[in-house]
């Protein structure tokens, strides 16, 4: 049911990431212009992923009426995986799904409009009917009362909360264009607030270089403890990630949290080499009219920091890179009741996100 008032006024609130929860959407990878050769292996490692989360967890795995039988046979041993058909443009659950909040006893969903990170001006495809749509079937299918956020554009991977009243965003991603363009940012700041229960925002500059959400904060900076982030590295100067990341350590390192803490920062490298689009990658999309579309050699927006804290574990991108073990080790001293589950996420990649992306958090 649609509720006629907003979180705040109801006392409710965005939790932490690492907070225990009932489990998690994702949408089955079938979209020709994102995931190469028809999602073979995108769906492969789907596949991986789900079953990872789903050690601990509950999992909604959304395909619509075409792909249904598939995921259902896939996962037909798996008792904690659900299939559910609900139609969807692409199968990014983090931004299309319903971002949860709780008063402490009740979870409630909230649905933000989608317009492809960007509509007209900047957005990545031309028709997100059926994604906009997604937040309140999702709602209805786990028996969530939802928010009606509509006409305000947010996606899921573009907050990032402490639970604590602190939340996360970037500039680049919250200001753009193809957004809010008639709000201030004062004005944006407030409807985050009374949205998402937060009592201070902290507004890094920039995310990770070349990420086509224009710069999702959860591919650069997430929280892992109270007054405790994670934040996308690199110590070459002449990467382009550099000056980003030391922007938003400028930010961080000068601002303090809703409770008036300075936060922690600990420095998550990037991949050692970029990751790229390849020719034979390339020769497996098949993009319609209106949509972005990729390049060869075209640098893709890979990130450690874009994991997924499951209920018993982290399930950890991998890229076949020096620094994926170095991601894990730090990963593994941040959360170290909990199981690391390191997964090569290159097929991920290619459709332009990466492992927190593919999933919606549902609290319990």
């Amino acid at each position: 049911m649609k509720i006629n008032s907003t979180p705040t006024k109801d006392n409710f609130y965005m939790p932490a990431e690492y907070a225990r929860h009932r489990g998690c959407v994702m949408i089955w990878p079938v979209r020709p212009g994102s995931w190469p050769n028809s999602g073979a292996e995108a769906k492969k490692v789907f596949a991986e992923i789900a079953r990872a989360i789903a050690e601990s967890e509950q999992l909604w795995m959304l395909a619509d009426e075409a792909h249904l039988p598939e995921v259902k046979v896939e996962f037909e041993n798996d008792k904690n995986i659900h299939p559910v058909m609900i139609p969807t443009d692409d199968a990014w659950a983090r931004d299309v799904g319903p971002t949860c909040v709780t008063d402490g006893t009740t979870v409630r969903g909230i649905d933000w409009e989608f317009n492809a990170w960007g509509g007209q001006v900047d957005g990545l495809y031309a028709h997100w009917e059926k994604d906009d749509a997604a937040a309140h079937l999702i709602c209805n299918e786990i028996s969530l009362d939802y928010y009606d956020a509509h006409p305000f554009v947010l996606e899921g991977g573009s907050v990032h909360s402490d639970g604590e009243g602190t939340v996360i965003v970037t500039e680049a991603c919250l200001l753009s264009k193809g957004r809010n363009p008639k709000m201030s940012k004062e004005e944006i700041e407030k409807q985050l607030q009374e949205y998402l229960g937060a009592k201070k925002i902290i507004w890094l500059p920039c995310g990770i270089f070349n990420d086509e959400t224009n710069e999702h904060v959860d591919n650069v900076c997430a929280f892992v403890g109270s007054a405790q982030v994670v934040l996308a590295w690199t110590d070459d100067q002449s990467d382009p990630q550099y000056a980003m990341s030391k922007a938003c350590l400028d930010v961080l390192e000068n601002s303090v949290d809703a409770k008036g803490r300075k936060f922690t920062v600990h420095k998550l490298p990037i991949p050692s080499n970029p990751v790229c689009v390849t020719k034979e990658e390339l020769m497996g999309y098949q993009f319609e009219e209106g949509e972005d579309v990729r390049e060869e050699g075209e640098r893709l927006a890979a990130s450690y920091v874009n994991f997924y804290i499951s209920n018993g574990g982290v399930v950890v991108p991998q890229f076949n890179d020096k620094n994926d073990k170095v991601a894990v080790d730090i990963l593994g001293r941040l959360f170290p009741d909990r199981k690391i589950y390191p997964i090569y996420a290159r097929a991920i990649i290619v459709g332009g996100g990466n492992i927190h992306c593919i999933t919606q958090q549902i609290p319990e």
